[in-house]
C-alpha cells in the first residue's frame, strides 16, 4: 500500500530540521510521496529546498488570500521562475479568506484570478484555499478555464451540492482530517459521493489532525486515518482508498 499526502505544510516551523525524522514516521505508515505546500515567498522556498533534498517530496507555491496584497511585479516573476523548477508541480495554495481578512477582498480577488492566468499560461494546476468564500471562488474559477489546466480544492468541508458545482468545473476533491470528525456531516456526504477519479487525501500538516489524534500536532504519516476514515464511511478497504488517491495525486500533479 502506499499513501500520497497532497498537500502537507512539512515547511512549518514545527518540522524545521525534522523533517527526515517525520518522513521516517510516514513511511511506517504507507505515506510514500507527498506534497509541499508554500503560501508566502519564504514557504515557497522552504517548499522547494524540501523538493530538492527529499526524492519523495514535491514542491506547490503560490500567494496565498493572506500575503496577496503583497503581490506585486517581482513576486509574479519569482513566481513564474518557481512554476518551472522540476519538482514543482502545482500553483498554490491560492484562493479567497474571508474568514481571517488579511488582504482586502477586492485584492484576494484581482490577486486569485491573476495567478491562475499564471496557471492557464503554464498549463500548471492549482491548488485552491477557500474559507467562507465558496460563492466567489466558484464565480471566479468558472471564468478560469480551470479544466484546461487542473485544479485541486484543498481541505473540502462542503456538502454535496458545492461538490458538484465544482466537479462540473473538472476540479478535484481533496479531503483531510476533518472527514475523521464526528460531527462534519456535510464533509462525510461528500467523501461518500465524490467519484474515486476525483479524490485526492492531504493532512494540512500541522493543521487538522485527524482522529485517532486529534488535538494533537498532525504530521505527514497521519494521512492514513484520513484514508481510513474515508474507507470506513464508503464502506471499503483501506488500500482501495490509498490506490484511487495515490494515482489520482500522480496524475494530477504530472508525476511519471
Amino acid at each position: 500500500m502506499e499513501l500520497f499526502d497532497s498537500h502537507t505544510h512539512l515547511n512549518d516551523e514545527p518540522f524545521r530540521g525534522k523533517e527526515e525524522f517525520y518522513l521516517e514516521r510516514a513511511e511506517k505508515l504507507g505515506v510514500t510521496r507527498a506534497a509541499v505546500a508554500g503560501q508566502d515567498p519564504e514557504f515557497n522556498e522552504r517548499a522547494i529546498d524540501l523538493s530538492d533534498r527529499f526524492d519523495n517530496l514535491y514542491a506547490i507555491v503560490g500567494f496565498c488570500p493572506d500575503v496577496a496584497k503583497d503581490f506585486d511585479q517581482a513576486a509574479k516573476d519569482k513566481l513564474i521562475e518557481q512554476l518551472q523548477l522540476d519538482k514543482t508541480v502545482a500553483l498554490g495554495e491560492i484562493g479567497l479568506d474571508y474568514y481571517w481578512d488579511e488582504s482586502p477582498r477586492d485584492v484576494q480577488r484581482q490577486v486569485f484570478a491573476e495567478q491562475l492566468e499564471i496557471a492557464h499560461d503554464l498549463k500548471m494546476p492549482v491548488n485552491i484555499h477557500t474559507r467562507d468564500a465558496f460563492e466567489d471562488t466558484y464565480e471566479i474559477l468558472k471564468n478560469s478555464k480551470v479544466g484546461e489546466y487542473g485544479g485541486i480544492l484543498h481541505n473540502f468541508n462542503g456538502d454535496p451540492e458545492w461538490m458538484k458545482k465544482f466537479l462540473d468545473l473538472g476540479m478535484m476533491m481533496s479531503f483531510s482530517g476533518v472527514v475523521s470528525f464526528t460531527k462534519a456531516t456535510d464533509v462525510h456526504a461528500s467523501a461518500k459521493a465524490v467519484p474515486w477519479d476525483r479524490m485526492l487525501i492531504e493532512t494540512d500538516a500541522p493543521y487538522l489532525t485527524p482522529k485517532p489524534y486529534r488535538g494533537k500536532q498532525n504530521e505527514t504519516g497521519y494521512v492514513h486515518y484520513v484514508a481510513q476514515a474515508i474507507a470506513d464511511l464508503r464502506n471499503v478497504s483501506l488500500d482501495e482508498v490509498a490506490t484511487h488517491t495515490y494515482e489520482n495525486a500522480m496524475k494530477i500533479y504530472g508525476i511519471k
